[in-house]
């Protein structure tokens, strides 16, 4: 081997170790990794960050923006907040959701999917009685699932969409693996609540313990507006009875007062709700439509802070109404927190003291302006936490449509597609610029685009050519059904150890030698390359809503391995099954 391929090998197998590790970053990792290969004469610079500017990684940002769009106008949290209503068991309540969130992440980021329905299992679980351990890892595994049904699904997909695009080769087109995808997921949704209900049973007292009551309990008036969609609707069908860490104390309509509330009071225009609970909830409740904070008038540039209230603080032994938040600060007071005591005023009546904690509707600069004031010890603003901007859903739902419309169609390529959507979702009003960025995981990006630069040196090495010769030599007499079976179980382990969009980009190299040597179609070995790197179930390091449900479903280790290991096997199954019959292997 010539020189740049030793160093590549050892620049690889770096990668790999530190990445197995898990000691550091992995865009860390991988950046360092081009910065050697750089370093070391393998690349030039424009090759090694050539992949920032590759029409994948262009339109996972323009996905990203999009996503945050359906968050920012609440598109999708009405549907998912009814979507366990009247459900009474663990099988149904996890049929529910594994059936929603399938086809939810064929077409949507899975992160924010599986971030937006955990809350509300972990909720059902709670007041049913049931374990969190039977839905949450089944959530995952289905968002997993979804993923593998469409180019959008993952950034599994768009990486090796992009290197196919770099080497001059069609590249996938937006359902062309929907063929593959489907079948998966019709196996592996089943298989996987069938082993969830034997392996992840557990008594009320192995589940974790919930830390909603650890957390800090606060005070909050809502009021039902004019024209709220909740008005006429019972406390029960409207979902407030069942809230994670949040309760429904009173109910205030002119003189009457409902204390306490039962599940049939209807609600009213007008009607004040008292609630105590956690701040993530009641930011949640607050994001709904139809609610608003009840001594404020709703202003949409606002965010929420934090802030609590010094010793020497003219607030204190004032109450809140007295204090005329309006006009002092520019805000107005959304909660109040008292060190875990019941407060059971209307929040207006609050008298303040001093270490209460507020939560505060103001302008995004009222930290900056009230930071050395003497009525604070500390102001900290609230991310996540603005109102929803409820009449933009439409147009944010028509423009995800669009872009899959678009690209589905050939009528623009998806980069293009997708960062048109995404511009007009912000210029629409969905979302603001400031909230367009941040909806961006720079961290994925930056992984992705590393990721295609170390693919590129190992292909123009000749190193991929090289571990081909080596598969060919081996596995040379082998009928070409096994060799797409051995492809894909490379891709199956390698995801486990690595992140799955590095193991795309090391491996696809990889299957394309092979299959040239063989003198097969590649295509096939190109789709196994990227549903097998995409179906990380076995370990809970190889994909990040696995990493979200790791800990508040109380799961070990050996969990993820038990159910993984046999959905991942018969998903291979299929998958390699799939592709024998469609390309004739």
């Amino acid at each position: 081997m010539a020189l740049e391929a030793w160093i590549t090998v050892g620049v690889v197998a770096g990668v790999f170790a530190l990445l197995v590790a898990d000691r550091f970053p992995s865009e860390g990792i991988l950046m360092g990794a081009l910065v050697a290969l750089m370093v070391g004469g393998v690349l030039e610079p424009g090759e090694a960050f050539a992949g920032f500017s590759n029409p994948a990684v262009i339109a996972l940002g323009g996905l990203y923006v999009l996503t945050g769009a359906l968050r920012e106008t609440g598109a999708l949290d009405r549907p998912a907040q009814r979507l366990l209503a009247g459900v009474s068991t663990a099988g149904r309540a996890r049929r529910r959701l594994t059936g929603v969130t399938a086809p939810l992440s064929a077409f949507l980021n899975n992160t924010p999917i599986v971030a937006m329905l955990m809350p509300i299992a972990a909720s059902w679980a709670r007041h049913t009685g049931n374990s969190p351990r039977e839905l949450l890892l089944p959530l995952s595994y289905a968002a997993v699932l979804g993923g593998t049904c469409t180019l959008f699904g993952t950034a599994t997909h768009l990486v090796v969409d992009g290197a196919l695009v770099e080497r001059g080769l069609p590249g996938l087109g937006v359902f062309e693996l929907a063929p593959i995808g489907i079948p998966i997921v019709l196996v592996g949704l089943p298989l996987t609540g069938w082993l969830a209900s034997r392996l992840l049973r557990a008594q009320a007292d192995e589940a974790p313990a919930d830390d909603a009551e650890l957390r800090r309990e606060y005070t909050s008036d809502l009021i039902v507006t004019a024209d709220s969609p909740l008005s006429g609707s019972t406390v029960e069908d409207a979902g407030l009875r069942h809230l994670a860490g949040l309760f429904l104390v009173r109910i205030e309509r002119g003189a009457t007062v409902f204390a306490p509330v039962g599940p049939d009071v209807v609600l009213r225009p007008g009607d004040r709700l008292t609630f105590a609970g956690i701040l993530d909830t009641i930011i949640e409740l607050q994001r709904r439509r139809g609610l608003a904070p009840a001594d404020a008038e709703s202003v949409s540039d606002w965010v929420l802070h934090e802030a609590v209230i010094s010793r020497g603080s003219p607030l204190v032994g004032v109450s809140i109404r007295e204090a005329n938040f309006r006009g002092r600060y520019n805000a107005a007071v959304v909660a109040v927190h008292r060190h875990g005591d019941h407060i059971e005023k209307k929040l207006g009546d609050i008298v303040l003291r001093h270490g209460d904690t507020l939560l505060l509707q103001a302008n995004p600069g009222f930290a900056r302006s009230f930071r050395d004031a003497r009525d604070f010890y500390l102001i900290s603003e609230v991310a996540e936490a603005t109102r929803p901007r409820h009449a933009r859903a439409p147009v944010a739902l028509g423009c995800m449509v669009g872009v899959i419309a678009l690209a589905a169609a050939d009528v623009l390529p998806l980069a293009a597609a997708a960062v048109t959507g995404a511009m007009v979702a912000v210029l629409a009003g969905c979302l603001s610029f400031g909230s367009a960025r941040r909806a961006i995981d720079i961290t994925v990006l930056v992984v992705v685009a590393c990721a295609l630069g170390l693919g590129r040196a190992v292909e123009q090495t000749g190193l991929a050519t090289l571990i081909a010769d080596g598969v060919s030599a081996v596995a040379g007499g082998l009928d070409p059904i096994l060799l797409l079976a051995v492809i894909y179980l490379a891709g199956m382990v390698l995801t486990e150890l690595i992140t799955n969009t590095a193991a795309a980009a090391l491996l696809l190299p990889i299957a394309l030698a092979v299959a040239g040597d063989a003198g097969l179609d590649p295509r096939p070995f190109v789709l196994a390359t990227s549903i097998a790197a995409s179906l990380s179930l076995a370990t809970p390091l190889g994909y990040q809503t696995n990493m979200m449900v790791y800990g508040p479903g109380g799961y070990r280790f050996t969990d993820f391995l038990r159910m993984g290991l046999p959905v991942q096997l018969a998903c291979g199954v299929v998958a390699v099954g799939t592709l024998t019959l469609l390309y004739g292997l």
